[in-house]
Order: structure tokens, then C-alpha cells, then sequence
């Protein structure tokens, strides 16, 4: 059976970076991955960016948004600011292999099964014993739709490329930045499309970047509705039918038919379902100690876009990168290690310790 101080569940952003952060410590760390380094970034559409721009400058000790440690840069390697999720992914496979990180990939993970002391982690490829545990699933490959018959929508995970889906009038469910993004790639193609959310985001200007859109894609949303192409719409969808070959959709003053199925742009969800029963929930989020370790089980820490403190979400790479050194500096202190390797991150401002001063107000992500 295989032994490490600390198993990483996930090789995606969330995985590589909290990977890293725990080698510097000459822990023996193992990372494993249902599919593989950086796939869910793979399976983006192929027209979709990074919100965040990526800019080289750490010479001005500034990391670059999208950088998972604090000495390399995606836009220095890759020569690119608004970044594909292919050109992404080439980039966590550069970390993998320049850290030497062991990640064992088409490895699903069946059970944690929490010991006395440390866990038995169950396999695909057979069980693994740690000491600790990082839960660093992302979101992609787990869509979300909270709506009757979203089974006859196209979801947003779904897609490979917006240029390619058939017809020339499309209804995209969802006006957050998967909804706009999809608007703005459709008109572009030709397309006409309706945007429908009743909360209507795009109107939202709370100074928080996780609840307002973003400046690259309010810049987008401008220029396709320019194009007379996008139109925004209040209109709450409840539900899809299918129908004589076509789409009835369901909303709170009727329902009308379309020639093909809305694209769900709702968001995504799940992931802790092999670790469900070792987290507390408030609700649907998972309730954590200051250090992002599960207040049921000591020794298992999550880490990624599902870390909430006092109604912030660290939802965005540039966020909850920040919580790397924080859960590295836990499990050394916890095994009597010294810790001075991971100054390094904090010197450049990518460590969020202080809880009170980086969550001041609730995120829509």
C-alpha cells in the first residue's frame, strides 16, 4: 500500500498549487486526478479566456492573477494575457513537471476512510494511507442545473465550441459571467441571442469582483450588444420540454418554443461527494477552521473555488491561492516541521491569513 504525509485530491489549479506549496516543505506528497493534470480546463470552450488578465510582472513583485506560485507567471511562459483553458492547462503540466510533482492520473478516488490517525484513501488503483488529506476537486466537470427538464438544455460544461452549435437563434439561461461569456461568443458567430435572469447580474455594481462581472466581460456584454445581436431579459426559466422536435421552454408568464436547446449557463457544483460525510455544512457550504480543515474531521483540509469565510467565496484563482501557504503552514506545524520555505509567498502578497480583513462582503460566484 501506498504511504505519504499528504494525499492532494485533484491535479487542476486548486491541486498543482497547494501541491507545491506542501513539497516545499520535503513532505512526501501525492496527488491524484480522475482524468488528469489541468482536464477540466481542456474541456473549456474553445473560444472561452480567463476573466482575469494574466501580465508579467514579478520583477515589480506583483505575481501575475492567474499564477499558482509565487515565481512563475502564465503570461511570462505563454506569452498571452486573456488565457485559453488549453493554454492553461499547458501550464499546469509545465509546474508538474518542472516541481516534479507526483500525480498519479485516471485515478478516481472511491472513499476517504478516516483511521485513528491519518486516512485510507480507496482507489481506483487501490488504496493509498496519509496522514493528511487535501480535497482540491474543482467545479467544471460537475454542472449545475436547478431547473425542470434542464436534461433537455445544452449546459455550459457541455460545449466545445460556440462557433459550432447549430442554428442562428440561441437562449442562453443565465446572465453571470458563463452566461455573458456564451452571449458574447454566440453574437460573435453570427448568432442572435436572448440572455435571460431574473436577477439580471449585469446591472449589479457592488465593487466585489465575485459578484459584479467583470471589466473584460462588461467590455464584451457592450460590444455584442452593439451588435444588435443580444438581448437582455428579465425572465425567470423554470423549465425545458421537449417537443415535436423542438424546445419548450417554461417561464413564470407562459412558455414559447425554440428551435434548439437553451444553453444553461447555472453554474456548477459538487465534487465533495466522496467526503461528504466528514465535512459539517451550513447549508451547502462546508464548514471550516481558520486553517480550511473540516471542523468534523481533523486532518482532512479543502482547498479551491468551495473555501468560504465569513460569506466571501475564494472562488477565483487569484483568491484562493492565497490559502496554499495557510494549509501548508498547518499540516508543518502539526508534524513539528520548519516553515520558512513558505515566507516566499507571503513577501508576495499571495497568502491571505487575515480572514477579518480579505472577507468583507458575500459572493455570487
Amino acid at each position: 500500500m501506498e504511504r505519504v504525509d499528504v494525499l492532494v485530491v485533484g491535479a487542476g489549479a486548486a491541486g498543482v498549487g497547494v501541491g507545491i506549496a506542501l513539497q516545499k516543505l520535503d513532505l512526501r506528497v501525492g496527488l491524484v486526478d480522475r482524468y488528469g493534470v489541468g482536464a477540466s480546463f481542456r474541456r473549456w470552450p474553445k473560444e472561452t479566456r480567463f476573466i482575469t488578465p494574466s501580465f508579467t510582472s514579478n520583477a515589480f513583485n506583483l505575481p501575475d492573477l492567474n499564477a499558482l506560485t509565487p515565481d512563475t507567471s502564465p503570461a511570462y511562459s505563454l506569452g498571452k494575457e486573456h488565457l485559453s483553458g488549453v493554454d492553461y492547462a499547458r501550464y499546469l503540466a509545465a509546474l508538474v513537471k518542472h516541481y516534479e510533482l507526483p500525480v498519479a492520473p485516471k485515478t478516481k478516488v472511491q472513499q476517504v476512510e478516516a483511521l485513528g490517525e491519518g486516512f485510507r484513501v480507496h482507489t481506483s488503483q487501490g488504496p493509498v494511507e496519509a496522514r493528511f488529506v487535501v480535497w482540491a476537486v474543482g467545479e467544471f466537470q460537475f454542472p449545475k442545473a436547478p431547473l425542470e427538464g434542464a436534461r433537455n438544455g445544452l449546459h455550459y460544461g457541455q460545449v466545445r465550441s460556440w462557433a459550432e452549435l447549430e442554428g442562428e437563434e440561441r437562449l442562453v439561461v443565465g446572465g453571470y459571467e458563463s452566461g455573458i461569456d456564451a452571449a458574447y461568443n454566440l453574437a460573435m458567430a453570427g448568432k442572435k441571442v436572448v440572455v435571460a435572469d431574473p436577477a439580471a447580474p449585469w446591472e449589479s455594481s457592488t465593487g466585489e469582483p465575485s459578484a459584479d462581472l467583470s471589466p473584460y466581460t462588461r467590455e464584451r456584454l457592450e460590444a455584442a450588444l452593439q451588435s444588435g445581436r443580444v438581448r437582455l431579459s428579465r425572465m425567470r426559466v423554470e423549465g425545458i420540454r421537449a417537443v415535436d422536435g423542438q424546445y419548450e421552454v417554461l417561464h413564470e408568464g407562459g412558455s414559447f418554443r425554440v428551435a434548439h436547446p437553451p444553453v444553461l449557463a447555472t453554474g456548477f457544483g459538487g465534487g465533495l461527494e466522496p467526503v461528504a460525510g466528514l465535512f459539517a455544512f451550513d447549508g451547502p457550504r462546508p464548514l471550516l477552521t481558520e486553517q480550511d480543515e473540516s471542523t468534523l474531521t481533523p486532518g482532512l483540509f479543502l482547498c479551491g473555488p468551495k473555501v468560504n469565510h465569513l460569506n466571501t467565496a475564494f472562488c477565483f484563482i487569484y483568491k484562493f491561492r492565497a490559502r496554499f501557504p495557510v494549509v501548508a503552514q498547518a499540516i508543518a506545524r502539526r508534524m513539528g516541521l520548519e516553515e520558512g520555505a513558505l515566507e516566499v509567498y507571503r513577501k508576495r502578497g499571495m497568502w491571505a491569513d487575515d480572514l477579518a480583513a480579505c472577507c468583507t462582503s458575500r459572493c455570487a460566484c
